[in-house]
């Protein structure tokens, strides 16, 4: 009986789901966050992994090819004057095979894993985001990605060796006016025809794609369209579906020429369209086989991208802007004192350390799974972890970059050359928006893809509904029910307690936030059970609801990557505020997140049952403290080692010319110099020294009256220099282009 009838339910579910939607759901891999969608976060499993680590050829990359890249950008010019990279970047990228970092030895590539294509792009995202976009599509979700994985052999012989020296340099294009995040609603089609003259089969295409990444420059573009088989040449199926082709750029019907231009980062990108064009049926990716198959290609090969480019080029982001914003607050002075002195800059220096910690910590685990799972001759496929990756670093480097914004004030709104967070800004956006919208992303695919995936019954039923076994369809439900009987006891103890006396792996500053993530995994788990099984098909329509539950367990899953990073980089002290920052401020918005889920759920029953469970005491996380917020500052504007590992893997440029090197400088002379500005301002203020806004003059007064010695006298004068050419701001001759740039430190232009 109880088989029968969870046979029914459990069918009814599967009835509802479409092909497509099972395709983007089903398909994926889950590691340590599916312990935490049941309630029982493996906390032996996630810390016994090695920490991350590159072989001495990727090391070998990154300090030479890499570095030198960084070099040659100059990201002023290539923002304002030349809207693109200039010849010689394009170059050495070819040369160097950037754009085949993905591609495996044997067709010419680099074979690098994944760890150190992050550590490639990342490093290049602190120079420019400009160039790191265009490095980084090639080796993101395209070509070379679906061919690795899909093609043919004659496919791979030809085309893989081509797309790693850079020959052909191609772009992938799935977006059309119509097919935005509704990326299933593809216009774009082609019509299988048999050729009357040579008796071949091709294909004839009609498209209109936008936001293509590299097509102004492309000469290999991926197509995706719905190919139509009227004749029924393939197969029964007239309409075959979703479908990914290889057309080379110089196809007679390809209109391609325009380009937008992204704010903030004009990398080469742009429209295209197709009309009437012709091409063999063996243009599809992986052969004929695979006609119909490109969806569930897409999401296959999306998980793995997703995993490297915008946490990516979220970290890179991140920890420029710790790096420089750290340090101008404390070279920059105001009303007597470092801005890093102030409370109000603490708590933005603050956001700005423990987020870029949060940020690194969050996206080495997928990095990893994707590295052990292909050493050991399998395949992993991150869809959960990279969905939570995606929104929560971009939407972290987006709060990053408002911070930076604030705190370099009117310096950082005036565009130039020696605006180090202006680019960081401006750039924000597309992160935001590419590779599925952050809105859809946070709630619709996080928690829907974490319900089937990271669940441990969901994907078992709609298992035995297809197979129509009632035998294991009341089996799979007992096994359910237990679950949440369990989960529901747990989590109305651990709501008493907060986790209190809960398992925790380690002693010491990170012990007290293992018993109170295993307090929210298990009331997340509650709250998760109760809402599918309150709600059931209706879900699929309570975006809110969803986004929620996802923001729930996304949380939990960054604070137990915040406590990873932590023990893999050896617990350091100098490390312990960054850590409790980031994991107090993710289990608050967790904490935050499930009290809104449960005060605004659509079924009152669920809102009745489950306040009292999880909640017995009210709310118990709070937000970082003042103290901790003052200490992460001191951190991110002190040298030292906290602060060298929180922006480790950056470029960091010795040139004196560059804003960068000569911020560097500024930072420490002023640590150097802090100790005797404090004694003149004392002095000042026992009226033993004259105030004055010379500070020149001060410190020649202050030299001759014996109150400092000619060596005080030369590092405080060469400290306000450098002050000086630090705090300076870009203009321009009026009235007349930018390229004409007054330097920073030149002051107004003489008479």
């Amino acid at each position: 009986m109880l088989g029968k009838f969870a046979l029914k339910q459990f069918q009814a579910l599967n009835n509802g789901i479409s092909d497509t939607q099972r395709a983007a759901l089903e398909t994926g891999t889950v590691g340590y966050e599916a312990s935490v969608f049941a309630g029982k976060p493996d906390w032996k499993g996630l810390l016994s992994l090695p920490a991350p680590e590159l072989s001495p050829e990727e090391k070998s990359f990154l300090d030479n090819e890499v570095e030198e890249l960084c070099r040659r950008i100059d990201d002023w010019k290539i923002r304002d004057e030349l809207q693109d990279m200039p010849d010689d970047v394009w170059q050495f990228l070819k040369e160097k095979k950037f754009f085949g970092m993905i591609i495996p030895k044997e067709y010419g590539g680099l074979g690098f894993s994944a760890q150190a294509h992050s550590a490639v792009v990342t490093k290049i995202g602190t120079r420019s985001g400009t160039v790191a976009a265009n490095t980084m599509v090639p080796n993101s979700l395209g070509p070379a990605e679906l061919l690795s994985r899909y093609g043919t052999p004659e496919q791979k012989d030809h085309y893989l060796p081509r797309l790693a020296d850079g020959r052909e340099v191609p772009c992938f294009s799935l977006t059309s006016p119509q097919a935005g995040s509704d990326a299933t609603n593809q216009k774009d089609d082609g019509v299988v025809f048999k050729n009357k003259v040579d008796g071949k089969l091709y294909i004839k295409l009609n498209w209109d794609k936008r936001y293509i990444t590299l097509a102004p420059v492309a000469t290999l573009f991926g197509i995706a369209f719905n190919l139509k088989d009227p004749e029924h040449l393939l197969g029964d199926k007239e309409a075959v579906g979703i479908t990914l082709a290889l057309i080379p750029a110089e196809t007679p019907g390809i209109q391609k020429g325009l380009r937008h231009h992204p704010i903030g980062a004009p990398f080469q990108c742009g429209p295209h369209q197709g009309k009437d064009v012709v091409v063999p049926l063996d243009s599809i990716i992986g052969g004929p086989p695979y006609a119909g198959q490109g969806w569930s290609m897409l999401i296959n090969c999306l998980s793995v991208g997703r995993s490297v480019s915008l946490p990516a080029s979220s970290a890179a982001s991140a920890r420029l802007a710790a790096r420089v914003t750290g340090a101008y607050s404390f070279v920059r002075n105001q009303f007597g004192m470092p801005l890093a002195k102030m409370e109000g800059v603490q708590e933005a220096l603050a956001r700005i350390g423990g987020l870029t910690y949060m940020i690194d910590a969050a996206r080495t685990l997928p990095l990893q799974d994707l590295d052990l799972a292909h050493k050991a001759g399998k395949e992993a496929r991150p869809a959960v972890s990279s969905a939570i990756l995606k929104y929560h670093t971009t939407e972290s480097a987006r709060k990053i970059s408002l911070d930076a914004m604030d705190i370099f004030a009117g310096k950082g709104v005036c565009d130039g050359p020696n605006n180090p967070v202006g680019m960081i800004y401006q750039g924000v956006p597309v992160g935001i928006t590419v590779e599925g919208a952050n809105i859809l992303t946070r709630s619709m695919m996080v928690f829907g893809q974490a319900a089937f995936l990271a669940h441990p019954y969901t994907l078992k039923e709609l298992k035995a509904a297809r197979d129509n076994d009632a035998k294991a369809a009341g089996k799979l439900l007992r096994q359910h029910l237990c679950n949440i009987f369990n989960n529901v006891a747990r989590s109305f103890v651990m709501g008493i307690t907060n986790g209190w006396k809960s398992r925790a792996p380690q002693k010491g500053p990170d012990q007290k936030f293992y018993g109170r993530i295993n307090r929210l995994s298990s009331a997340y788990a509650c709250a998760a059970n109760i809402t599918m099984l309150a709600l059931q098909g209706s879900l699929a329509k309570k975006e809110r609801t969803s986004a929620l539950l996802g923001d729930v367990f996304s949380n939990l899953y960054m604070a137990s990557q915040v406590l990873r990073r932590y023990n893999y980089e050896g617990r350091k002290k100098e490390d312990t505020p960054l850590m409790q920052w980031a994991a107090t401020q993710c289990l608050y918005q967790a904490e935050q997140a499930m009290y809104e889920l449960i005060d605004n759920h659509p079924s009152k029953l669920a809102r009745a049952f489950l306040k009292p469970i999880v909640f017995p005491f009210g709310r118990r996380m709070k937000k970082p403290s003042h103290e901790l917020d003052r200490k992460v500052a001191e951190a991110l504007s002190t040298p030292g080692g906290a602060r060298d590992r929180l922006t480790a893997g950056m470029f960091i440029p010795k040139d004196s010319a560059d804003f960068i090197a000569r911020l560097e400088k500024a930072f420490d002379l002023a640590h150097k110099a802090f100790p005797h500005e404090q004694a003149l301002l004392k002095a000042v203020r026992k009226g033993s020294l004259s105030q004055s806004q010379d500070h020149m003059k001060m410190i020649e007064e202050a030299l001759d009256k014996k109150l400092i010695d000619g060596d005080t006298a030369k590092l405080l004068k060469e400290t306000q220099e450098a002050r000086n050419s630090v705090i300076a701001v870009d203009s321009f001759p009026a009235n007349q282009n930018r390229k004409q740039a007054v330097p920073a430190s030149a002051g107004a232009p003489k008479p």
